[in-house]
């Protein structure tokens, strides 16, 4: 290292400009935080370091973009302080609830982990994400902590995540109004030879126009479309692609609108002028599950007891080995590439009990492989909210033959 470099800092403060308005009220936010402090009080953890995408924003407010740097947000009984690298300027503090945030520089190597030691001062034992950390990253934060007990908080995280607050389902709301926005924007574009990906990005255009008109304080990113048309249905995240739609195509509308990292999804089968005989049979099974499956969602029961209710339906009619993943899947602060509520997913290993402030899909799907009648993949989504009495689906656009069947 050059005499240069090595007089340059570790770690700085960067408090440059003006916050925006937040996600969430500051109540809200104190909320999480208070809830996370009692779990590490209960488990004898003086410090809780969480290094994930989705922990960070939900309890600071804060998506940061990765790039291949470290990223993480430090919580004690009396603070909460964003770590942040210097390429980001100083727009990690005006995001971070409470405006706490310590940049470090590229100056030196590791210096993410000289920002953490220098926030986790004399603690002992530091709860982590294991989930999150990779083993590289385990071994680095050990050496910056020597004798410190570093203690998974990951599950406790979870399952504060997955019970959501009124701020945070309201927010939802607004974005699963805006999903079907933009699935009608993909129905209106919907058109012989036209490209996967222009019509996709019509969708996008509608749905970022909404959310800057409803959210005009958020940050606008990672708001995105696949519209899936032939042999790429077979797969749920399949990429968009230049492939040009035809007429008696099947394909999959899948529209997701991000807000502050909250993630809303739409997803619905369509063909375009025409389904034949086999595949409208297979349709109309797949959205006779989805239907008993939004019946199933309700306040005391268990995401393994609905799985394996519509596996039912599916054998009866000699489908089962066609479907392709679990029913359906939590919401909150999460994103095609991080996060994820493992706990409350609609799937036979999964025995989670549904609690009023609950948020799931229920996204039944099937894929028939080429060469047979009826390929393609067949899916639907809806988003609903457990209350105390039942379910409120709050996704608007309509599924199944008869409505989705597009003119050409």
């Amino acid at each position: 290292m050059t005499g240069q470099a090595s007089e340059r800092p570790h770690t700085l403060t960067l408090e440059n400009g003006l916050p925006p308005k937040p996600t969430f009220s500051d109540d809200e936010m104190t909320r999480r935080c208070t809830a996370l402090r009692a779990e590490m009080a209960t488990l004898d953890i003086g410090v809780a370091v969480l290094t994930s995408m989705h922990c960070v924003n939900y309890f600071a407010d804060f998506v940061y973009t990765a790039f291949g740097r470290n990223y993480g947000c430090v919580i004690t009984q009396e603070r909460l302080s964003t770590i942040s690298a210097n390429i980001d300027g100083g727009q990690p503090w005006r995001q971070t609830f409470g405006h706490d945030n310590l940049v470090y520089t590229d100056w030196h190597k590791d210096n993410f982990f000289v920002a953490v030691k220098q926030l986790v001062g004399s603690a002992k034992r530091v709860g982590i994400e294991s989930d999150h950390l990779t083993l590289q990253n385990h071994v680095k934060l050990q050496q910056a902590l020597p004798g410190v007990e570093l203690v998974d908080l990951s599950g406790k995280a979870m399952q504060l995540r997955m019970r959501k607050s009124v701020e945070e389902l309201a927010l939802i709301r607004e974005g699963a109004r805006i999903c079907d926005l933009g699935g009608a924007a993909v129905a209106d574009a919907l058109a012989v030879d036209v490209p996967e990906f222009e019509i996709a990005m019509q969708s996008n255009r509608a749905m970022i126009r909404e959310i800057a008109k409803s959210f005009p304080h958020t940050e606008i990113m990672d708001t995105w479309t696949w519209l899936q048309s032939g042999v790429n249905t077979d797969g749920a995240h399949n990429p968009l692609t230049t492939r040009r739609v035809q007429k008696g195509d099947i394909l999959s509308l899948n529209t997701f609108a991000m807000i502050s990292g909250y993630y809303q999804a739409l997803e619905r089968t369509l063909f375009l002028g025409s389904c034949d005989p086999r595949s409208l049979s297979l349709w109309e099974i797949n959205c006779e599950v989805h239907q008993r499956g939004l019946e199933l969602i309700a306040p005391g029961i268990r995401c393994c007891d609905i799985a394996e209710n519509l596996n039912a339906i599916y054998e009866k009619n000699g489908l089962l080995e066609y479907r392709t993943f679990g029913y359906g899947h939590s919401f909150g602060t999460l994103s095609h590439y991080y996060g994820r509520e493992a706990g409350l997913e609609l799937r036979e290993d999964v025995d989670t009990v549904l609690e009023p402030g609950m948020v799931v899909s229920m996204e039944p799907m099937i894929m028939m492989p080429e060469g047979t009648a009826g390929a393609g993949g067949y899916r639907e989504h809806d988003i609903l909210i457990i209350g105390e009495k039942g379910a409120e689906n709050i996704t608007g656009f309509p599924f199944g033959p008869e409505h989705n069947i597009i003119p050409c």
